[in-house]
């Protein structure tokens, strides 16, 4: 159990209309400074195949697509990556995406996501979210293609 503190920051834009909400950023993730970087996590391949596009800059295709991207903890005690380990938990301050997005629609991803969304988060700021499955290789009992099918419902809310 090692206590980490996330290391990057926010992806959020003026325009950005949704945010998609994780735990806490995987080892290899708050390694390489980007969300989603272990590459058996399939969040940007779903992505890809949910919008029909190569993703070759993350950064960008979220900032085209007007999402933004962050997670709902600032700190907390961890085992590797591992959601059921964490403990002593400290939520991220979403005002500052709030205050300067026009964030219409919040997705966890993954329970332990929306469990520390509702929690700590959805008292503070009363806006619901909406849970998607972990895209996480922890999750083997979803496929690609079911995720994706549970992830189109994002782009309802990207219209």
């Amino acid at each position: 159990m090692e206590h980490v503190t996330h290391s990057f920051g926010p992806w959020y834009w003026k325009d950005s209309k949704i945010l998609i909400l994780g735990s806490m950023p995987s080892r290899k993730s708050r390694e390489l400074n980007y969300y989603y970087a272990h590459p058996k996590n399939r969040f940007w391949k779903v992505l890809e195949v949910l919008f029909e596009e190569k993703i070759s800059n993350p950064k960008e295709f979220c900032q085209k697509h007007k999402i933004a991207l962050w997670d709902t903890l600032f700190s907390c005690d961890i085992h590797s990556s591992s959601d059921s380990s964490i403990q002593n938990i400290v939520p991220n301050d979403l005002s500052i995406i709030f205050k300067k997005a026009s964030i219409q629609s919040i997705f966890t991803t993954g329970k332990k996501a929306h469990e520390i969304y509702q929690k700590y988060l959805y008292p503070i700021y009363l806006k619901e979210d909406i849970m998607l499955p972990s895209t996480s290789p922890a999750n083997a009992s979803y496929s690609l293609n079911r995720l994706v099918e549970e992830y189109k419902i994002i782009k309802k809310y990207l219209e």
